[in-house]
């Protein structure tokens, strides 16, 4: 079985471009960089989280859903395209959002607004755990609710990132270009298992490597095991031998600061390096997180000038605004 065997609801303006970060590598003195701007998959200002919906919602319509439920923190890129993902197929959309009632909308809440999600605040519950009483109440009101877990990052999403690896593959070898390795944020884990299982089936040899975002709860699962348990269980689901081990699983979890959503002094310089060389927009909670990463791994000599690094922009340039005055800060 391949990705196309399973239902999926187009959303994305695919294939996303690939760029090289010429003046950033100079200034890095670093390594040849380049960056897959998936901030530019098209749905409600793009994101990571596109190449997932097309396979959740997919699903969801294939079992007949009316409704959909996910949940996360109140400046989610998730919530924002799940929302958006659910008024282009006519579902109604509930969002349970960390946090309480907030008088000013801004970034992807006002988003949310716009895409007439219906907001269930959950106060200290930054994750949205809330959703699963959300689904029972819903059940009860006669809706069939489908649910998509945090970040959409299950065995269906994470096959959104399977087939954006097939799409990689194409373009390095349509571009001649032979990469040593690739670099993302990681926080709940989809993307980070559907791009292991994708170099799997693909058979890309460049090393996958994940910037930790978030810590995890009391009680969670490590990290690294909940990354591995998605990209084993997605390759059972592909029919393949589901034979990643702890060793595959590179995950650097030094930058993750003073916690989720906490812009410090190495997010505040890698978003605006990347705004005053390259002209591009990182977020203050993902990719302004993983960037600083890449550029402390760059500085530390982990990668070679030899080396050519892909750095995946997974989006989130809507939570600028709410961040402003974090951004701003010197």
């Amino acid at each position: 079985m391949n990705t196309h065997d399973f239902p999926r609801a187009p959303l994305g303006f695919l294939p996303t471009p690939i760029i090289e970060l010429t003046a950033l590598s100079k200034h890095l003195s670093g390594p040849r960089l380049l960056m897959k701007r998936d901030d530019q998959t098209g749905l409600a200002f793009g994101g990571n989280k596109t190449r997932k919906l097309e396979f959740l919602i997919g699903e969801a319509i294939q079992q007949g859903c009316d409704t959909v439920v996910t949940g996360g923190a109140a400046q989610s890129n998730h919530c924002r395209q799940t929302a958006a993902a659910a008024v282009k197929y006519g579902l109604e959309c509930h969002l349970a959002l960390g946090g309480e009632p907030q008088a000013d909308y801004q970034g992807n809440l006002l988003l949310d607004d716009l895409l007439n999600a219906k907001i269930h605040w959950e106060g200290n519950l930054r994750k949205g755990e809330g959703m699963f009483l959300l689904m029972e109440k819903l059940k009860t009101e006669g809706k069939k609710p489908y649910f998509i877990p945090y970040g959409g990052s299950n065995p269906t999403g994470s096959l959104g990132y399977v087939e954006a690896v097939r799409e990689l593959r194409d373009q390095l070898e349509e571009q001649q270009i032979s990469l040593t390795h690739s670099v993302f944020a990681s926080s709940s884990g989809g993307t980070h298992a559907g791009l292991l299982v994708g170099a799997r089936i693909y058979k890309q040899l460049y090393r996958t490597i994940g910037i930790g975002i978030d810590k995890r709860a009391p009680g969670e699962d490590p990290f690294d095991e909940h990354i591995r348990n998605i990209a084993n269980q997605t390759l059972i689901n592909l029919k393949q031998n589901p034979d990643l081990t702890p060793e595959d699983v590179i995950l650097y979890n030094d930058y993750m600061g003073e916690g989720y959503g906490i812009v410090g002094d190495p997010e505040r310089e890698a978003i605006r390096l990347l705004a005053g060389l390259e002209g591009i927009f990182l977020d203050p909670v993902y990719t302004g997180r993983a960037m600083a990463g890449m550029i402390d791994l760059i500085r530390k000599g982990v990668f070679s000038k030899d080396d050519t690094v892909l750095f995946w922009h997974t989006g989130g340039g809507p939570a600028l605004f709410a961040y402003a005055e974090e951004v701003l800060l010197v």
